[in-house]
């Protein structure tokens, strides 16, 4: 059997120890994300108690939030990315809940028009991820345009709103997404060297990884959509589309506290 030439297999070694590094180092950026999904899953497990799973996972989220942040995985400009998170999270929940697109189905104490505080931990965790993978592989935004980029995602977040009653404009504000951050490139850094991805790819890669968290979050009923609540159902995969539209906010909001670098490459 003919056998690698030793350079070869050299840059094979090093490209999978890279690899390695950086599937490990996405998972600490996912901290937050997975400590919370781990709280929903246990909770499904607690016996009958006086106090709601929903108002348990509320108080549960707040320990997380002030355990990374006294631990100092998270800075106090994180946690203030991530309560904005937080908020437009609620917001967006509210009326969607109201709008019967997902529903909580279990009753609580803190819980509002349908939607238990604890749903925007969930908003949280995204702004938490992006937050620590910053950190984490000293991320650079390069050739990054503050404004319009922000002003695309701001017309993305609203339009999830506004099509319930004006025509759904998406794939419209997609392709403005993408001519607005064309060019735009994410630096990082895994065992020493430094590599890009453009801006959108991000967008895409993210969407479909929180794609895959959302189908795991409604198995451990986090929430339901109307087509779960007989029983268990695998997400739209229309929903990837929508998390790689609607990550692009969070990515503005934590650029927003950051310096993005202006320079070319």
């Amino acid at each position: 059997m003919p056998t690698l030439p030793v350079p070869v297999t050299g840059l094979l070694a090093s490209a999978a120890r890279r690899l390695f590094v950086f599937a490990w180092t996405q998972t600490r950026a996912c901290a937050f994300a997975i400590a919370l999904l781990s709280g929903v899953a246990a909770s499904t497990l607690l016996p009958g108690l006086p106090v709601a799973r929903y108002d348990l996972l509320v108080v549960y989220g707040v320990l997380l939030t002030l355990l990374f942040w006294m631990r100092g995985w998270e800075s106090g400009r994180d946690v203030a990315v991530i309560g904005v998170c937080h908020v437009i999270g609620l917001a967006f929940e509210l009326v969607k809940v109201s709008l019967g697109s997902w529903s909580y189905p279990e009753t609580a104490v803190l819980k509002f028009a349908g939607v238990p505080l604890y749903g925007g931990f969930l908003y949280a965790a995204v702004g938490s991820y992006v937050c620590r993978a910053w950190h984490l592989f000293d991320l650079e935004l390069v050739r990054y345009r503050p404004g319009s980029t922000a002003v695309v995602a701001a017309a993305i977040y609203l339009n999830f709103f506004t099509h319930h009653w004006l025509p759904d404009v998406r794939w419209p504000l997609a392709a403005i997404l993408v001519g607005v951050t064309a060019g735009t490139s994410v630096r990082f850094t895994v065992r020493g060297a430094r590599l890009r991805i453009p801006l959108a790819l991000s967008f895409v890669l993210m969407g479909f990884f929180l794609w895959l968290a959302e189908n795991l979050a409604t198995y451990l009923g986090a929430w339901r959509y109307p087509y779960q609540l007989h029983g268990w159902q695998p997400v739209g995969v229309e929903k990837f589309g929508a998390w790689s539209l609607l990550i692009s906010i969070t990515v503005v909001l934590a650029a927003a506290t950051r310096h993005a670098d202006p320079r070319r490459p």
